[in-house]
């Protein structure tokens, strides 16, 4: 017999178990890179926001491409709540309607980042956490005094001791191809002047490699001065006792963009936004840099100096990355590394 108390028990457990989140609302499901990046990755941002906001992270370890891949087959039932790109792909699961828009009052850290690196998050673009630069790596004993700017690697003197990365089979080769061809006059539409470039570089004497292991390997042996590539490259030169350091052209250095991501069409988009907003915040941006040599994207992030000095860092360098279209890179990628192959190959 339902009496009057048990009536009100029972409205007093049914509105408990409403004000109690379920599993999912206490869990979120998110991708990292693995290795020593994913357990930064957790230092820095996933077990503090957990232990703030008393949930549960679950990291399933997935690259960029194999993360677009699982959106595209999940679309009609995501998976995950927050997925992190780096290189672009984010722009293409924007475009497809794989990820969600995001307002900036959505977003207590909106105010602190470059423009750049919330420039699209109504579009679906996630906030930039972090950027890798490509720019000059050099040997301080062979090459004085410091490149300045990307003709310096038509230098007479280092001509046979450039060392170039393979655009066809490396995306910070591919940015860095792109610098040449930004300096030499040329676009998106018209990578010729870049090849050019190169052709010059390599009828000089230049050398080739694909993988950034080779890049320590030909730095190490002597045989390499000066590269373009990423300076997060060139702390792990340093860290193996090399005298390289990372320079920031006059041009400008070209950024490859590393974002957190609102996957479209999941339940819990209020928590998934609090942890985009915690991976953005001045301390996390500032232990980036500090871990991996990443630039900051938040502009109250303050770095150690000599942290500062091996990273595009401050307002005025942040103005001087150059960031490329990745729809139009990917539409044309499979032409230009066909472009290339030839020119390497000749």
């Amino acid at each position: 017999m339902l009496t009057r108390r048990n009536f009100t028990a029972a409205l007093a457990v049914g509105a408990a178990l409403i004000a109690t989140p379920v599993l999912a609302q206490d869990t979120l499901i998110i991708n990292s890179f693995g290795g020593s990046y994913e357990k930064t990755h957790r230092d820095l941002v996933i077990t503090p926001f957990e232990k703030k906001y008393g949930v549960t992270v679950k990291v399933v370890t997935a690259y960029s491409s194999d993360t677009l891949a699982q959106l595209r087959a999940q679309k009609e039932n995501p998976q995950f709540d927050v997925v992190h790109f780096s290189g672009g792909l984010e722009t293409v699961a924007a475009s497809e309607g794989l990820l969600a828009p995001i307002k900036p009052e959505e977003l207590s850290n909106y105010g602190q980042m470059y423009p750049f690196a919330v420039a699209d998050i109504g579009k679906g673009v996630g906030p930039m956490y972090k950027v890798a630069a490509i720019g000059l790596l050099y040997n301080t004993e062979q090459v004085s005094p410091a490149p300045t700017s990307w003709m310096d690697l038509t230098n007479p003197a280092y001509a046979k001791n450039v060392l170039l990365t393979d655009a066809a089979a490396n995306t910070y080769g591919m940015l860095g191809m792109l610098m040449m061809n930004k300096v030499s006059g040329g676009t998106l539409d018209d990578i010729q002047p870049g090849l050019d470039f190169v052709g010059k570089l390599l009828d000089g004497g230049a050398t080739v490699v694909s993988k950034s292991p080779e890049i320590q390997q030909n730095f190490a042996q002597g045989s390499a001065w000066i590269a373009p590539y990423a300076q997060d490259y060139a702390f792990t030169l340093t860290k193996a006792g090399l005298p390289v350091k990372f320079v920031q052209p006059k041009e400008g250095a070209a950024f490859a963009p590393i974002t957190v991501n609102l996957v479209a069409g999941r339940d819990n988009r209020d928590l998934a936004l609090k942890f985009i907003d915690f991976s953005i915040r001045a301390e996390a941006s500032k232990g980036w840099a500090e871990a991996l040599r990443y630039s900051p994207t938040n502009k109250e992030a303050k770095l150690p100096d000599d942290v500062a000095a091996q990273v595009i860092y401050g307002e005025e360098a942040a103005k001087n990355l150059v960031g490329f279209d990745p729809i139009k890179i990917g539409d044309e990628r499979a032409k230009w590394n066909e472009a290339w192959k030839r020119l390497v190959a000749r």
